[in-house]
């Protein structure tokens, strides 16, 4: 029995890659640190306005989701957009013995996965997510993010054409200006060679600029207008659990972006609440940004001395690795007195986990205040909001690797 599960994964793979190899399909692969998710799901939609489209499911370990995409592509589909996630050396190698992209996407590199279990450095991360823009075609496109470092340098390993995107019209082709970030959604200029094109999604955050500039990079390859991209990016709409904005207990809005952490994110989200002109406070909780190795304290300290500068009026830190996020906001809080600084300064709390998080909440929140709630998945922060809507939770486990929600995890009230 125990052989029959990897025999069978196996069998699916080798059909998935001559199955997908029959197949006229556009296939595009997008990797990353951060951002896959959001920007393989923008691509599918705004390709979908005018083809048949095919796409990763959102929810699935990309290890089986690839196999199981491939085999769902039918001769009708015109493109094929792969998120090829990887966490250990040697899985895009394996995710391309199945997948021959034409277009790869790279979002953004941060050391997420630079632990010891996973790829252990920042280079291996790099030299693993690479792979995907060497196997490109020369009549493909790399479609890379010029505002990191990291994958500007990945140009060098292309045959085929690069196309940059980004903020700095100096380092990218295809780059946004007049940026603007509100309850409502993201709106900005796009300016492509002597174009300048007005954009707007009720995408939340300013660093769905990215997102929305890899969907428009990939369309524009494949004959799409500026108009036909505008009208795309209009119907996008959050992922749950990813910045989503919601109804919180007792009054409160919450910013529920509790399924990912990682460096990037974390600022985009903390820059998106600092952004937010609302009437009532604004609280954001931290949890533990994961997988991060060597770099988990700097990181955290980082992210720390970020949330010290974001106009809060609280900051909660959850967990044994955001105390390095209490003490980093309680330093520079601490300068930022002493230099007579203008901008506000939060109150600072650190509790050892979700149950102390919620029982400080129930007497902080007040009708009215914006909260931010985000931590990596496997330390299941939802429970949080569980807690404070009066769901029974018993579950006390820090760290957890049941990948959906907690409420259909039979240990959340045993």
């Amino acid at each position: 029995m125990p052989l029959i599960k990897p025999l069978f994964h196996q069998g699916r793979r080798w059909l998935a890659k001559h199955w997908l190899a029959l197949q006229p399909a556009t296939q595009i692969g997008v990797t990353g640190s951060f951002g896959k998710t959001s920007t393989t799901r923008a691509i599918a939609q705004v390709l979908s306005s005018r083809f048949k489209v095919r796409q990763t499911d959102l929810n699935l370990d990309t290890l089986y989701n690839v196999p199981i995409t491939a085999l769902k592509v039918w001769p009708w589909h015109r493109v094929v957009v792969f998120e090829l996630g990887v966490d250990h050396q040697g899985e895009m190698t394996y995710h391309l013995e199945i997948v021959r992209p034409k277009i790869g996407v790279v979002t953004g590199i941060t050391p997420v996965h630079a632990d010891q279990e996973h790829f252990g450095s920042l280079a291996k991360i790099i030299a693993e997510k690479q792979k995907l823009i060497k196997a490109l075609p020369p009549e493909g496109l790399a479609v890379l993010n010029a505002d990191d470092e990291a994958v500007r340098a990945m140009a060098k390993q292309s045959r085929a054409r690069v196309l940059f995107y980004g903020r700095n019209q100096k380092s990218a082709r295809l780059w946004a200006e007049k940026i603007q970030s509100n309850f409502n959604g993201l709106s900005f200029i796009l300016r492509f060679k002597d174009k300048a094109f007005p954009m707007a999604t009720p995408l939340l955050g300013s660093h769905h600029v990215y997102t929305c500039l890899a969907a428009a990079a990939v369309a524009l390859e494949l004959g799409f207008s500026l108009q036909e991209i505008k009208e795309a990016l209009k119907k996008l709409t959050p992922l749950s659990g990813r910045l989503d904005l919601k109804k919180g207990p007792f009054g409160t809005l919450l910013l529920d972006d509790h399924l990912r952490a990682n460096p990037a994110s974390t600022a985009a989200g903390l820059q998106f609440l600092k952004e937010l002109k609302v009437e009532g406070r604004k609280i954001a909780v931290l949890g533990e940004m994961g997988e991060l190795g060597e770099y988990a304290v700097a990181k955290h300290r980082e992210i720390g001395r970020l949330a010290a500068t974001c106009n809060l009026d609280y900051l909660l830190c959850v967990g044994v690795l955001p105390k390095e996020i209490y003490h980093a906001a309680l330093m520079a809080s601490r300068q930022k007195q002493k230099r007579r600084s203008s901008q506000a300064v939060p109150k600072i709390i650190w509790v050892a986990d979700v149950f102390e998080a919620a029982a400080r909440l129930k007497k902080i929140l007040q009708k009215g205040d914006v909260w931010y709630l985000k931590g990596s998945l496997l330390k299941h922060m939802e429970r949080v909001l569980l807690i404070l809507e009066g769901e029974k939770v018993a579950c006390r486990l820090p760290s957890c690797h049941f990948y959906q929600p907690c409420l259909f995890c039979p240990k959340l009230k045993s």
